[in-house]
């Protein structure tokens, strides 16, 4: 650092200067003139330009933050090196703060000397940071029915406003506008990503934590297949549950594998196929189908007939009519005619 031709004596809003082998005059004999600029609010990261005009017969000037001076004149009292002189003449006095952080904010004031009184200008400056979410909840796995909270802080200068929704949702039943999101006995209809979005007057910030929802199998009523000997059979059983389930075939109680007798089982997420390939005689009866997963079971019944089989809805039944029991039908339903 050069060695400072002056030095900068502050007493309340007064400055004088005072140069080696000079004398010093007290503050109740000086008189100074002091400007207040208005606030200058400039956004984090930005470069920052502080200027003051000097006037004739300047014999000394100074930029200083608080009770740090920065600038004498054309000596560097800053030791941070974004601090920098831009110009300095006979009308101006400008300085410049590159890559301004929070830490920047504050009073600053451009003391100027004359040949006849000090004079003094004084800036606040308003530092604002774009909001950043600093602490969210992380990705969540529950079962339903479980009570679920999500939490999201962010910083920023104006103070950002939270809102969190669920992505997903056609309503706005699940939102909040504040820090904290709170689901009381959640359902399996409530899964999915759920958004925080930080906002402030500079920008906006916005993070995702994705919500998985448990629950056990549920399956689809088993619908009954007809198929003609020799031709190729599918029954098909659907489950809905997470984790995914695990299905399993049986018949009469006795658990079909695949490629038993030339039937293939085939799984596709939640979906699972029994598929005869060439269906006999001994192919046809009621198939049971159940999906597991670590939190329960279910199961429904498909049943695989044949032609001449009439059935009962999709209850699993069959019901098989001969040529003889249908003649009887008939007579039966002419004798109550008369």
């Amino acid at each position: 650092m050069k060695n400072p031709v002056c030095w900068i004596v502050l007493t309340g809003i007064s400055i004088a200067f005072i140069q080696q082998g000079l004398p010093v005059r007290s503050q109740g004999e000086s008189q100074s003139d002091n400007k207040q600029m208005d606030n200058i609010t400039i956004r984090q990261g930005e470069t920052l330009f502080l200027s003051c005009s000097q006037g004739d017969f300047v014999t000394h000037t100074a930029w200083l933050n608080r009770s740090s001076i920065l600038y004498a004149g054309e000596d560097k009292w800053s030791v941070d090196p974004r601090v920098s002189l831009v110009t300095l003449n006979q009308d101006e006095f400008t300085i410049k703060i590159e890559d301004v952080d929070l830490t920047d904010e504050g009073q600053y004031i451009c003391a100027v000397q004359t040949s006849s009184r000090p004079r003094t200008t004084s800036v606040h400056i308003i530092v604002q940071v774009p909001p950043k979410i600093v602490n969210l909840s992380k990705d969540l796995v529950v079962n339903e029915g479980s009570n679920v909270t999500l939490m999201c802080l962010a910083n920023g200068k104006p103070e950002p406003a939270i809102v969190w929704r669920m992505v997903s949702a056609s309503d706005d039943s699940l939102s909040s506008d504040n820090e904290v999101l709170e689901i009381p006995f959640i359902s399996r209809y409530r899964a999915g990503v759920y958004e925080c979005t930080a906002a402030n007057d500079i920008a906006v910030d916005t993070q995702t934590v994705e919500l998985t929802v448990n629950f056990p199998p549920s399956v689809s009523d088993g619908r009954d297949v007809g198929v003609t000997l020799g031709q190729r059979g599918v029954l098909l059983c659907e489950a809905d549950a997470v984790p995914e389930a695990d299905f399993e075939w049986y018949r009469d109680d006795r658990r079909i594998f695949n490629g038993f007798d030339g039937i293939e089982i085939e799984d596709d997420g939640g979906l699972s196929k029994l598929t005869f390939f060439n269906v006999s005689e001994a192919d046809y009866g009621n198939y049971s189908c159940v999906a597991i997963n670590k939190l329960g079971s279910a199961n429904t019944s498909i049943v695989l007939y044949g032609p001449g089989a009439v059935q009962d809805g999709n209850s699993g039944t069959s019901t098989v009519f001969t040529p003889t029991c249908l003649l009887l039908i008939v007579l039966l339903h002419l004798l109550l005619k008369f």
